[in-house]
């Protein structure tokens, strides 16, 4: 079963790369549908079903969730073929530069105000304000670590970081502009002992010892139930990635409840909320489907808001 939906999904990326668009999907029987393009992480997806219940419990519309979309890239052709009028989980720093080829920018304000324009003339979708977090790169320690060095920013390193193992992303050090070697210029230190591994075996890797610190992303779920520190980017190194959906202004003209609805998860999800949707997902393997859905009714679908 796991090799069909692998298949399956790449079918379909090919497809919405190669300006094919997918059956069914988008046929004049579904025009009371609205597909969502969620994504292939944990995290993609719950936020592709929050939306989903959104549209369902203000607008007439039904609607579908595209999962398995594994790039921007494809999630942004997905929009622009029309197989999608909504993208759930948009990253501010992402599209900056990979969608736009713009350059990387530092300030979270600046960096929204710049995505929105030019997603609104340059293919006429609306950026809408984040869900109230961002998934960045984010510098992990255990919390006895922290204690031990008294650790609270990434600056605090410094004087510490011949005494420390570092693990990180094998792509990172590498990686140009938010990567290793920016990170020694911003910085001006870096790690005498810094091992490359696979982003998910990190946070075992710290929480078991096998090293001081790691590199992780600031929404894994793991962070919580392994009770690690986050240190504080306190030369605002990473760029933004701020989390938000985006939607056709097509759809948005014919669906005068949607944009109250959409609008109305702006500012609603911290990163700790979303650190606890993803181990929901990562941990406890819970359908992502069913961690939107219990989010909504305890939210009462922010009715208030």
């Amino acid at each position: 079963m796991k090799k069909i939906r692998v298949h399956i999904s790449l079918l379909i990326a090919i497809m919405i790369l190669s300006g094919c668009s997918i059956p069914g999907l988008r046929s004049s029987s579904d025009k009371d549908t609205v597909a969502i393009t969620g994504g292939i992480t944990s995290e993609a997806q719950i936020l592709g079903s929050i939306v989903a219940g959104m549209v369902e419990h203000y607008t007439d519309k039904n609607t579908t969730v595209i999962n398995n979309l594994a790039t921007t890239t494809i999630n942004h052709q997905a929009m622009l073929n029309g197989d999608a009028s909504i993208s759930a989980a948009r990253y501010t720093g992402t599209d900056l530069t990979t969608t736009l080829k713009l350059p990387a920018e530092k300030d979270p304000a600046k960096a929204f105000k710049i995505v929105k324009s030019s997603f609104a003339k340059r293919y006429h979708q609306t950026w809408f304000p984040s869900y109230g977090f961002e998934n960045t790169f984010v510098f992990l320690v255990r919390r006895d670590t922290a204690e031990k060095y008294n650790l609270k920013k990434v600056s605090d390193l410094k004087k510490v970081s011949n005494q420390l193992v570092a693990g990180v992303d094998t792509s990172w050090i590498t990686r140009e502009g938010d990567g290793y070697e920016g990170f020694k210029k911003v910085y001006n230190f870096q790690f005498d002992s810094i091992l490359p591994m696979q982003i998910g075996l990190v946070y075992d890797a710290v929480a078991a010892k096998k090293m001081d610190i790691v590199l992780g992303y600031s929404t894994d779920g793991r962070i919580g139930s392994y009770d690690l520190v986050m240190l504080e980017d306190d030369l605002h190194f990473f760029p933004p990635y701020d989390a938000a959906p985006i939607v056709d202004d097509k759809l948005l003209k014919e669906t005068p409840d949607l944009k109250k609805a959409v609008s109305k998860l702006s500012g609603v999800i911290t990163t700790k909320e979303m650190q606890k949707l993803n181990y929901e997902a990562d941990n406890n393997l819970v359908e992502p489907s069913v961690i939107a859905k219990q989010f909504l009714e305890t939210h009462n679908y922010f009715e208030g808001k």
